[in-house]
Formats: C-alpha cells, structure tokens, sequence
C-alpha cells in the first residue's frame, strides 16, 4: 500500500541561553520534540544540547541532523524535503528562540509550502517579540531588521532612518547586531540620536540577569552599561 501521507514540519523553539527549559517552553512542545528524529538545525550542537535539556535520555545517536545555515544548497534541503514526503516529521531548531526569524530556517519551511506539507510552529520564546512588548513603544506598527550594517557609515544611515521614522510615524524599529559589536552599535546610538529620542535596549532576555529599559537617549548616555558579548535586541520607538 501506497503511503500518501506527508510528514509535519515542527518549529521548535530553543532557549536564549538558559540552562532550563522547562520554565521557558511549555511541556507539550517538548513532547512534540522529543518525539522527533530527524532535524535541520543552524548549529548542531545547540540543537543536541536543547534536545538533551528536555529530556536527559534523548538518543541523540539515533537522529539524523541536517545543517540548514545561508551556505545550504538547494539540494540539500531537497534531502529534507523527501523525508518529509515519506511522511516522516522534521523539526527545525534555531541557534536560539524561534525557528524562522532572522534564522535560516526560513528557506526550509518556504520549500515545503510548495508541496504541501503542513507547518507547525510550535510555542517558545522569541527575543523580538519579548523587546517589542516589553518596550512601551507602537505594537501595532513595527518592522524587525535583523542585522544592522557592519559599515559605520551605513549604520549611522540607518540609525538615522529609523529616528525619523519613528518621529514621522509613530513606528517601532527593531534591530540587532552580533554580541561583539553591541558596544559598536550602542555608541552610534548615543552619539549619533537626538536627546529625546526613545530607545529600548533588551538584554539577557529569560536570563536571571535579564534587563529590559527605555529611556531617551540623553539618559541612556549617563547609564549605559556594558553590553559586550551579551545577546541584546535594540528598539526605536515612541511611547504609548
């Protein structure tokens, strides 16, 4: 007998950084997860440590891991797609918080819209999200831009960009850089945005040292602390 049923795809959500998962991801979904053999993952071994933190006897050995990052070849996520097809369940894990935004994982799941196979996102932290709402600013009216610029200058421009936005529209702009160069971007910042524009900066989100404040930049200047090598979400917006 022909089998024509398609496998799922799960989006599994990872931690952002915590040693526990179990205050931050609901049960049911590492129930979902656990129940997975098959995972195309941005970094194997946050997805092997993630699925060891929902249950400590996982047989990881038994798995099979695709690496899905901006390198991955069509081909390679045409390999995804045929264990799909025989109806087995893939589930894709982030470095960190949800599959699908400012993540690779996106090519994947466009993919298997093209075949039919029915997504699942499952529920999880989402450093974006825990910004916006923990922010005060616009909810309704807000755009994520991933990555800044690594070219000061071009950085500055869009820094800029978003101030006058903001003040134009009431919008909320959310961005992010690498660890490293937090510091970076906090200094253009400070330097660079009026004194009374709004600015949240989010840190160590769902992490014992987690830190959510929005200030204007004025303020800002006069406590900022240091954010190297911590994983931080910058937001400019107004206040609600």
């Amino acid at each position: 007998m022909i089998n024509n049923k398609k496998g799922f795809i799960y989006l599994i959500p990872n931690t952002l950084g915590g040693e526990s998962t179990h205050d931050i991801i609901p049960q049911e979904v590492i129930s979902i997860a656990t129940k997975i053999r098959v995972f195309a993952v941005e970094e194997i071994k946050s997805a092997r440590r993630l699925l060891r933190k929902m249950d400590r006897t996982f047989p990881i050995d038994d798995c099979t891991f695709k690496i899905v990052n901006k390198n991955t070849k069509e081909s390679e996520l045409m390999d995804l797609l045929l264990f799909l097809i025989k109806g087995i369940d893939v589930g894709i894990i982030s470095e960190a918080g949800c599959p699908g935004i400012a993540d690779p994982g996106a090519a994947l799941i466009h993919l298997a819209h093209t075949q039919s196979i029915q997504i699942k996102p499952l529920v999880g932290p989402s450093s974006i999200l825990l910004a916006l709402i923990g922010s005060g600013f616009n909810g309704q009216q807000f755009t994520f831009h991933g990555y800044l610029p690594k070219d000061r200058k071009e950085r500055i421009k869009k820094l800029r960009d978003f101030e006058m936005d903001t003040k134009r529209n009431g919008s909320t702009h959310i961005f992010m850089d690498t660890p490293f160069r937090n510091m970076n971007v906090l200094e253009d910042l400070l330097n660079e945005l009026g004194d009374m524009t709004q600015l949240c900066i989010a840190s160590n989100l769902t992490l014992p040292s987690e830190s959510i404040k929005t200030m204007n930049v004025i303020d800002w200047r006069e406590k900022a602390y240091d954010l190297s090598k911590i994983p931080t979400i910058f937001a400019i917006g107004k206040g609600q």
